[in-house]
């Protein structure tokens, strides 16, 4: 079930990043769904160089400070943490992105695991996006690991 079907618009989706926990992350993450596939693109700056975890979180809300609100990792399917594309794995379990010494990174995915604007179980609209301070080691349960909340933007569907 796609928001696309046969040769309609492509469905459309971003994520405006924040600072959280003190620090500058900054950025932006778009999802695209073309043809029952959905192309995710992440460009943050301000960041520590070095890997940190990108995560979809349940909650569609980075209001306080450490952006705790947004609740855990998006796991519709109640599966164990884990390792993007290998069984079992959160929905929300994207993985890490490289962060140059210059704060700067992009990350690109592309799945059909994911959908837009649907509605569905899973949609990613309505979930938040979230940088984490540290790599996602993939084996820690329930979240890798992978330390403070740095950035964080609700996914809303773009008119």
């Amino acid at each position: 079930m796609g928001g696309a079907g046969g040769g309609s618009a492509s469905q459309m989706a971003s994520a405006m990043l924040e600072a959280k926990s003190m620090s500058n992350v900054s950025g932006a993450g778009t999802f695209t769904e073309s043809n029952g596939m959905v192309t995710f693109t992440l460009s943050v700056a301000g960041a520590p160089p070095g890997e940190h975890a990108v995560h979809i979180h349940d909650m569609g809300d980075c209001s306080d400070p450490g952006a705790m609100n947004a609740g855990g990792h998006w796991n519709p399917d109640m599966k164990e943490h884990g390792k993007w594309g290998v069984d079992p794995f959160h929905l929300g379990d994207i993985g890490n992105i490289t962060i140059a010494q210059d704060g700067t990174g992009s990350l690109t995915l592309t799945t059909d695991r994911w959908s837009v604007g649907t509605g569905d179980k899973n949609d990613v609209v309505g979930h938040a996006l979230m940088i984490h301070e540290k790599a996602d080691d993939f084996v820690t349960q329930p979240t890798g690991n992978a330390g403070a909340r740095i950035g964080c933007g609700v996914i809303n569907a773009s008119k």
